[in-house]
């Protein structure tokens, strides 16, 4: 935070390896997987603690870590003159010969990093989700309910909570009573039976209590040293932890459309179907919004460009691209080629895809240098996408970084 505010460190957890977004995490980590043409995963959690004057940040890294490693140290330089930073930090093994165990572990590993900057509140935060929020206002609420962490909740179906650390609010609506990672069929909210609380990676902790907390998992032999798994049932079970309804959080320029939007890409089908939510006349998430921008770097390229009766709609169109083809409903990163007579519908293409004329692809995301051959085909036989590509459980197509198209 800046002069006068509490003092602030920002740790984002980027090391997962993200397996479930395979293959586009075959060669990164996924926080760096390419999102909205232009950005990376990460883009959106750095720009949040950024647009809220976190200025010390942190960014623990781990599995295949190199373009994720490259692309904060060449977008996020801050004012050194000021003090403020965003770094990577990778694994340093600093509590013996082992990689991080788990993402309480890999903090545990790292508390040089806070008491090196000695801040009285930490903000941990995960790397790969897509939403705007102001943390400064999950700050406040901590602050004022004076409890060791503050976890920020939000409401999903019920059906979906397997795949979310879910949170069961007390008769209060703040002190969390139960904390369950992953529950199979947990109860629903008294207003809302259908729903839970589902956590959003992000905490703030009071920072006596986060170092406390993360001793008292080293030392049991029994835990999986995870913040969600470990950290948050422990202090959850000492009173200490709050809930924070992302619902109540506003940033400037928010639509009534875009407000409260968030979305764990960590899924083929979501990860598509959060681009799709980007295209719409009133799209669902606003990459527009600069009021609260999201932050990137973008390399120096000439503009999109349209010729031999290309056309795109409903689509976004990075620089560098040439069109001269049919796009539609479509995301395109940039340098993106489609010749003439090609088509491509409801897609995602990362930087440098070539589509040869008169191929076809429909339903599919193609990682960077992916070359469609003239004719080719993807989305138009199932049985024989299968053969060749990963394809998920809602039928997206996916082809890793330069694989070969039939």
């Amino acid at each position: 935070m800046r002069r006068g505010g509490p003092s602030v460190l920002g740790i984002v957890l980027a090391g997962g390896e993200g397996k479930r977004l395979m293959p586009l995490t075959a060669d990164r980590a996924k926080p760096a997987v390419t999102f909205g043409g232009t950005y990376r995963l990460v883009d959106f959690v750095l720009s949040n603690l950024v647009n809220a004057d976190v200025l010390r940040i942190c960014v623990l890294t781990q599995y295949k870590s190199h373009s994720l490693d490259r692309h904060i140290t060449t977008t996020w330089r801050m004012s050194s003159l000021l003090g403020n930073y965003v770094t990577p930090v990778p694994a340093q093994q600093r509590l013996g010969p082992r990689w991080y165990l788990g993402s309480a572990d890999a903090i545990l590993q790292s508390l040089n990093l806070v008491y090196d900057e000695q801040p009285e509140y930490v903000a941990v935060f995960g790397a790969d989700h897509v939403y705007r929020m102001d943390p400064r206002q999950m700050l406040r609420q901590h602050i004022e309910g004076g409890a060791g962490v503050t976890v920020a909740g939000i409401r999903v179906p019920r059906a979906e909570s397997s795949s979310f650390g879910v949170i069961t609010p007390g008769s209060d609506g703040l002190t969390v009573e139960r904390f369950l990672e992953k529950p199979a069929d947990p109860p629903g909210l008294e207003d809302d039976p259908e729903c839970v609380f589902a956590s959003m990676g992000n905490y703030v902790f009071t920072t006596k209590a986060l170092i406390e907390a993360l001793q008292r998992d080293a030392e049991d032999g029994q835990s999986v040293h995870d913040m969600g798994g470990s950290i948050l049932p422990q202090l959850t079970g000492r009173g200490e932890a709050q809930l924070y309804d992302f619902s109540d959080n506003h940033v400037p320029g928010e639509t009534t459309r875009d407000q409260g939007y968030w979305r764990d890409v960590g899924t083929l089908d979501a990860y598509h179907e959060a681009h799709m939510d980007l295209i719409a006349e009133r799209p669902a998430f606003n990459l527009y919004n600069r009021q609260w921008p999201i932050y990137t770097h973008s390399n120096q390229l000439s503009p999109a460009r349209f010729n031999a009766g290309g056309i795109a709609s409903e689509s976004i169109i990075s620089a560098g691209c040439l069109i001269r083809g049919q796009v539609s409903r479509s995301v395109l990163s940039p340098g993106v080629r489609v010749d003439p007579g090609a088509v491509v519908q409801g897609s995602v293409l990362h930087d440098n895809v070539r589509i040869g004329r008169g191929a076809v692809v429909r339903g599919a995301v193609l990682d960077k240098n992916v070359e469609v051959p003239p004719g080719a085909t993807i989305g138009v036989n199932p049985e024989r996408d299968a053969e060749l590509y990963t394809v998920s459980r809602g039928g997206v197509i996916a082809l890793g970084k330069g694989q070969r198209v039939s």
